[in-house]
């Protein structure tokens, strides 16, 4: 069976469910989407960890890791802000560190990234926003008094 995008429900609580986001592709130019996208995200009350082996030092106050496998701490969700061709490595990484879902980013497909996830026991997102999909779903943020 192909890939089909989770809910609106099913997308809100993989937010809400998530602290520590891994951002593999975070750049360390504010100007790149993926800074500004993982900036919001980070103002928003999550955890950005940069995953980016040409990055090094820290981006947005975090230590940068080369890998997913250096990240040492656990991580809910890892973000993808790499080209559709180059996800299905990242897939089988994020599922080896133990993360619950795999988002990839506006513009990001791979069935078979999803797939090595899924088989992982991880949620998948494709070719949606993270930032855009977080203010939809979660506009007061994650600790609003409605969301229990």
């Amino acid at each position: 069976m192909g890939y089909t995008h989770p809910s609106r429900e099913e997308i809100k609580a993989i937010l809400q469910q998530a602290g520590t986001i891994a951002v593999v592709g975070l750049s360390d130019k504010p100007e790149r989407t993926s800074y500004m996208v993982s900036e919001a995200m980070q103002h928003k009350g999550y955890r950005i960890i940069p995953v980016n082996p040409a990055a090094s030092g820290t981006i947005l106050g975090e230590t940068c890791y080369a890998s997913l496998a250096d990240v040492p701490v656990p991580v809910d969700i890892v973000n993808v802000f790499r080209r559709s061709q180059h996800t299905p490595p990242i897939a089988e990484e994020a599922v080896r560190i133990g993360a619950k879902a795999l988002w990839l980013q506006l513009g990001v497909y791979s069935e078979e990234a999803a797939q090595i996830a899924r088989a992982g026991g991880l949620e998948v997102v494709m070719d949606r926003c993270i930032k855009v999909e977080d203010s939809l779903l979660l506009p007061q943020g994650k600790t609003s008094p409605e969301l229990g």
